[in-house]
């Protein structure tokens, strides 16, 4: 029997968004975790936010001899930087995501690092009409007809699959979340994507309002799984500790909701309509020429896209301490 490791030195990319608010904790308070580097383009200092273990060393992904140096010394590397939303340009995003993932492995593996930890996502899975309802880790990631996003998140879990052929000797880990939500969440009140977004806004707008009565809302009946930001730390931490095998794992937290749930939770009275129509019109819009990038995720609504997330349970020992439902309504009790 292989004895636990410990003493353990984990470099985090991108220590400071939602995942990381949801992992760094976890390793700070970890005896198996003995150092943590944490690398960002933007200073922060560690110790403010009680991390302790933490040292800062700034550094772009796009630049691989920075990489290098921060990774040195690394027995594992979990690689969380990664543009979502904002105004940078395809090329900029492109450069972030994709060159930069690439750029981390490989500093990873130049470092003599054991294990690279990747958050990627649902969205890898694309939203094609033959997906499953409760998606496994058998089924093919394929990039998505037209969101960016998910193409990107599908082309890298290939890329990095290559990558990870070609050097056997560090293992990798694939965390595949749904939307993600808690407290730290980055725009947690955008919870409804592309189309539906502006719907989630004016929601939230309407419950810090604290109206006497519901507001009367038609919305779809559209299915949706989210996870609880600290739940996300968790399955990361057990893939620093190599608590399971490397490979894929879909994580989401217990139930599906509905887009009708979100809006109930909101304070507003839904009213649901069929998820068909709404679904024969998402894939109508997304299917149009010169679809500006804010409507392209109207692809997410087009299929529904539900994972089954029985392997993390079963080989990776993880189980969600958040429902579904608990998870979001975390998220608005922050707002």
């Amino acid at each position: 029997m292989t004895a636990p490791e410990t003493d353990l030195t984990v470099a985090v990319t991108g220590p400071t968004g939602t995942f990381g608010e949801g992992l760094v904790p976890l390793l700070q308070a970890d005896d198996r975790i003995g150092r943590v580097v944490g690398t960002a383009r933007r200073p922060f200092d560690p110790a403010a936010r009680g991390w302790t273990k933490m040292t800062y060393r700034q550094g772009d992904v796009r630049d691989a001899d920075a990489l290098r140096e921060a990774f040195a010394g690394a027995d594992v590397v979990v690689h969380l930087a990664f543009l979502i939303t904002g105004n940078a340009s395809r090329d900029t995003t492109r450069a972030i995501n994709v060159d930069g993932t690439l750029n981390a492995f490989r500093a990873a593996a130049a470092a003599g690092a054991r294990r690279f930890v990747y958050a990627s996502s649902l969205a890898a899975y694309g939203f094609h009409p033959d997906n499953p309802i409760g998606m496994t880790e058998e089924w093919p990631v394929r990039p998505a007809s037209r969101l960016f996003y998910a193409q990107e998140k599908a082309e890298l879990e290939q890329l990095l699959q290559a990558e990870a052929q070609a050097h056997p000797e560090l293992d990798l880990y694939l965390l595949r979340p749904p939307v993600v939500l808690g407290p730290h969440t980055v725009g947690a009140k955008d919870l409804l994507p592309g189309p539906l977004a502006p719907l989630g806004r004016w929601l939230a707008e309407q419950s810090t309002r604290r109206l006497p009565v519901p507001v009367p809302v038609a919305v779809p009946a559209l299915p949706l799984q989210v996870v609880h930001e600290d739940d996300v730390g968790q399955a990361l931490l057990r893939c620093v500790v190599a608590a399971g095998p490397p490979g894929a794992y879909n994580i989401a937290g217990d139930g599906v909701l509905t887009v009708a749930d979100v809006a109930r939770e909101y304070g507003a009275l839904p009213l649901p309509l069929p998820a068909g129509p709404a679904q024969l019109a998402a894939r109508a819009v997304s299917r149009l020429p010169f679809l500006p990038p804010v409507a392209e995720w109207v692809e997410a609504a087009s299929h529904p896209a539900i994972m089954d997330t029985t392997k993390a349970r079963e080989q990776l020992g993880w189980t969600p301490r958040y429902s579904g439902l608990e998870a979001l309504r975390a998220t608005l009790r922050s707002g």
